[in-house]
């Protein structure tokens, strides 16, 4: 069983001193028109394809620099950045050490998630990092403690917070108009053959192994591992801290929602059989008595139904959400008129991405303004802890093969 060293009272106290100290001033401070000088640490996908392209388009935000072990991620990074002000480097620590950079943003794999975000906030650094922002449960109180103690600005990568569909949909929860809810489900289905051994035909010497694998156990130079570390218990977590995490954390920001009593899980290898660590396919029941609240969630790679999406069913209305829209749907015999706000042009249910709501823009636009005028961010590590502590628990049910309880960690 993994050791757990963060306990409920941890995450009480963190929080309690986190509204203060986050809305201490800079010690450089940063006026609208300053350049906010960023460095890109891991430059892989996620980071090329979604990250670093909208950090481009903030006004008076410039990517100085760009960190990775591959240096063929290392050079697609860099022509992503500033010609005028570019630096390369395959350490993270050489950039924090830099005084001519501000902020960082960190789209490495999972398990170096806190270890740079805590050196980031140890270097004065203000930290944007992808979800899930922990690991394990026993890293969160160290990260942050980091942010509190630095007085810095950390903001976790679930983009829902900031999208003005879902921002909207939070309002019309929390008015009330579903009377009771006591179920959510949420879903994230695709029917994509993740599952395929491909050959890359990475050339070892052009990856510092040592420096990817970081806090993991020791092990060979592995291609597929380091491309599709996801699906590997030493660097990820599978469906439920890659998929899962973006809804719970929907519902906990809309419901105002702490973490679960037990969890219970199941999953299987339908298609990944002898190639993934982490089931293709997975279900779990988080209870919140306190709540009086049950959450289901679904994921798998080998169908579509439902997609991506997470329903709130109350006694009088639902309330469906998804990256493009929201409906609040009647119940039978209920009052309550429908309603609705599609944001997503294509009128599909449930698609991952659409391109008329582009959240990592809104989730980034808002940590740069945050930087800048040292508020609150929407996403801080105490809310990408819990969030994350869901799917933890959930995985730990899976791998125990029997009901997980907060109160036992």
């Amino acid at each position: 069983m993994i050791e757990h060293s963060f306990t409920r009272r941890d995450f009480l106290a963190a929080s309690t001193a986190a509204a203060s100290l986050l809305s201490v001033e800079s010690a450089r401070g940063f006026r609208a028109n300053d350049t906010l000088n960023v460095a890109c640490l891991g430059t892989g996908g996620r980071s090329q394809r979604i990250l670093m392209t909208r950090l481009a388009q903030i006004p008076n935000t410039r990517i100085a620099a760009v960190c990775d072990v591959w240096d063929t991620n290392l050079k697609a990074g860099a022509k992503l950045a500033d010609a005028k002000a570019i630096l390369e480097d395959t350490d993270f620590r050489r950039l924090l050490d830099r005084s001519d950079i501000d902020a960082v943003v960190i789209g490495a794999p999972d398990h170096w998630h806190v270890p740079m975000t805590i050196a980031a906030c140890e270097a004065g650094k203000d930290v944007y990092v992808e979800k899930p922002l922990t690991h394990d449960l026993s890293e969160g109180k160290a990260v942050i403690s980091a942010q509190n103690k630095h007085g810095r600005i950390v903001q976790v990568g679930t983009q829902q917070r900031s999208m003005p569909h879902l921002l909207e949909a939070r309002e019309v929860l929390q008015s009330g108009v579903l009377g009771k809810v006591h179920k959510i489900h949420l879903s994230w289905n695709r029917n994509t053959p993740r599952w395929q051994r491909t050959k890359y035909g990475i050339d070892p010497a052009s990856v510092r192994w040592k420096q990817f694998l970081g806090n993991a156990p020791e092990q060979p130079f592995d291609e597929y591992r380091m491309r599709n570390w996801r699906w590997f218990w030493d660097f990820g977590g599978g469906i439920f801290t890659d998929l899962m995490v973006h809804w719970i954390d929907t519902a906990y920001w809309m419901l105002d929602m702490d973490n679960p009593a037990t969890a219970m899980s199941i999953g299987d290898h339908f298609a990944s059989k002898g190639l993934w660590e982490t089931p293709d396919t997975v279900q779990t029941l988080l209870r919140y008595p306190d709540k009086q609240l049950q959450a289901y969630f679904e994921g798998t790679f080998v169908n579509h139904q439902n997609r991506a999406s997470l329903t709130f069913l109350g006694t009088d209305a639902n309330l469906y959400c998804d990256r493009g829209r929201y409906e609040v749907r009647p119940e039978r015999g209920s009052k309550v008129k429908p309603r609705q706000r599609i944001d997503g042009k294509r009128d599909i249910l449930g698609l991952d991405f659409y391109d008329e709501v582009d959240g990592a823009l809104y989730h980034l636009r808002e940590w740069v303004d945050c930087v800048r005028t040292r508020k609150r961010p929407s996403c801080p590590a105490e809310d990408g802890v819990r969030s994350a502590a869901a799917a933890h628990l959930a995985n730990l049910s899976y791998r125990q093969g029997a009901v997980a309880r907060w109160s036992d960690i």
